[in-house]
C-alpha cells in the first residue's frame, strides 16, 4: 500500500515539474528540501526512499541528533536563524546554512571552516518582506554585505535565502519572489571574487509553486510532505 508520504511526494514532484515548465525549465533544475522538524527517523527515512535526499532543519539540536540516527546518504541543510554560538555543532554536518544574516556569523563561518578544513557553503538571508519578525539582510544592503564577506576564503557564497509573508492568496506575495529574483541577477552581474552565486532558496508549502514560478531553484518543504505539526 502506497503511503502518506508516498503520495505527497508524487504530487510535489508534479507540482514542482508544472511550476519549472511555466518558468522555461525542467524538474530536474529545481532542488526539493524536505523540512523535518519535529519528523522522527522512521518517517524520514520514508522520505529518502523516495529519492528526497535534502533534508532541512531550523534548529542546531536537532540537526545534531538527526545527523546520528539517519545512517544514510542524505545531505543536511541549515534552513532556520543560527547564532553564533551554535555554529561549532553543526559546521562538520550540513551541506548548506541557507541562513547568513550578519558580518558576525560571517566571520564565526569562516573561523570555524577554516579549523575544520572545509569549504562551507552559504546562502545570504534577504529580508525581502521587510517583516521587523524576520531575520535576514535588508535588500539595499546586501550587495554591500556579499562584498564584505567574499573576503572570507573558507565560506562559499551560493546564492540567495528569503521567506515570504503568509498569505492566503499566493498572488499577493508574488513580488516578494520577484524582488529576490532581481537581487540575485544584480549581483550576478557584479561577478564578485569568490562568489558563486547560483541558488535562490525561497518558497515552502504554501508558495514553493509561485516561488518557482518567478526563478527559485530551492524550495523548502515540510507541511505538504509530513502533514500539520502538533
Amino acid at each position: 500500500m502506497t503511503s502518506e508520504i508516498t503520495k505527497n511526494i508524487e504530487d510535489i514532484k508534479r507540482r514542482v515539474e508544472k511550476a519549472a515548465i511555466k518558468s522555461g525549465r525542467k524538474f530536474e533544475d529545481i532542488k526539493i528540501i524536505a523540512v523535518t522538524k519535529t519528523i522522527d527517523s522512521e518517517r524520514i527515512n520514508e522520505v529518502l526512499d523516495e529519492n528526497i535526499l535534502d533534508l532541512g532543519e531550523n534548529r542546531v539540536q536537532e540537526i545534531c541528533r538527526k545527523y546520528d540516527e539517519i545512517k544514510r546518504p542524505c545531505n543536511w541543510h541549515m534552513i532556520g536563524h543560527l547564532q553564533t554560538n551554535k555554529v561549532k555543532y553543526i559546521i562538520n554536518k550540513v551541506a548548506m546554512i541557507h541562513s547568513l544574516d550578519s558580518f558576525e556569523l560571517a566571520q564565526e563561518l569562516q573561523k570555524r571552516a577554516k579549523r575544520a578544513g572545509i569549504s562551507m557553503d552559504v546562502l545570504v538571508e534577504v529580508n525581502v518582506s521587510g517583516e521587523i519578525s524576520k531575520y535576514g539582510i535588508a535588500p539595499k544592503d546586501v550587495l554591500d554585505f556579499i562584498k564584505k564577506a567574499s573576503v572570507f576564503p573558507n565560506i562559499k557564497i551560493k546564492g540567495l535565502m528569503t521567506i515570504a509573508p503568509n498569505a492566503q492568496n499566493t498572488e499577493d506575495i508574488r513580488m516578494v519572489f520577484k524582488e529576490i529574483y532581481k537581487i540575485f541577477l544584480d549581483i550576478r552581474k557584479e561577478n564578485i571574487n569568490n562568489i558563486d552565486i547560483n541558488y535562490i532558496s525561497a518558497g515552502m508549502s504554501n508558495d514553493f509553486e509561485v516561488a518557482i514560478e518567478e526563478g527559485a531553484n530551492i524550495v523548502r518543504v515540510g507541511t505538504s510532505i509530513f502533514g500539520k505539526r502538533n
